[in-house]
């Protein structure tokens, strides 16, 4: 007996159109509804790899390392100047998760700039940040806040060096008042000095030394 052919299964058309559509590998631009545009590498039909995105409402542009639909890994993240019109990049560093985590450098609107580490998109571990003043704060931060161990340097050189807590001195710790030449060492209370002892410090090379010799004990 000759064999019987069975006849073959035809895979139904939309199943390659689905394929085709799941967007997978390196494709060209690709707008979504509310007009945002992507180009660059997916995967399982999330934004996976290199690409750029560029959002519509704000003309934000972000550039870099995607994973599974979110920022993460290294890349920048630019705003346009509404009165140049010229992007200017905002934030340029590392991401997790979508949001800046790892080191990275964030400069704000009013020209104040932070470089150090992130985590969960807040200011954490070691920082130093450029005030709008001319201040400096070096050293630890959490939550967005100077916290631990750190120095604040003022824009006439003066400067105070020790514990932090919530974005204030708090603890131990030491300021130098170099334009009158006296250190005061004590203990911190939000912001407000509690006890110490002042001493002279470079009296003799002070702009504006104090007027009347610390008696001795």
């Amino acid at each position: 007996m000759p064999p019987v052919k069975k006849p073959r299964t035809r895979e139904p058309l939309w199943h390659e159109w689905d394929r085709k559509a799941q967007k997978h590998g390196l494709r060209r631009t690709v707008y979504d509804v509310n007009g945002d545009k992507y180009t660059g590498e997916w995967q399982d039909n999330l934004k996976h790899g290199k690409g750029i995105q560029i959002w519509k409402t704000t003309g934000a542009v972000y550039s870099g390392d995607w994973k599974l639909g979110k920022r993460d890994g290294y890349g920048s993240y630019s705003i346009r100047d509404p009165v140049t019109k010229q992007y200017k990049k905002v934030y340029t560093g590392w991401w997790e998760n979508d949001q800046k985590c790892g080191y990275g450098l964030m400069i704000y609107p009013n020209g104040e700039r932070y470089e150090g580490e992130w985590s969960a998109g807040l200011r954490s571990g070691w920082g130093r940040m450029y005030y709008l003043n001319g201040s400096i704060y070096e050293g630890q931060w959490l939550l967005d806040k100077a916290n631990g161990q750190g120095m604040l340097r003022l824009p006439n050189e003066n400067r105070y060096e020790g514990s932090w807590k919530n974005g204030k001195k708090h603890g131990p710790g030491a300021y130098f008042y170099l334009d009158k030449g006296q250190l005061l060492e004590g203990i911190w209370a939000s912001d407000i000095p509690k006890c110490g002892i002042v001493s002279d410090f470079g009296k003799d090379e002070a702009p504006a030394p104090a007027q009347y010799p610390i008696p001795k004990v």
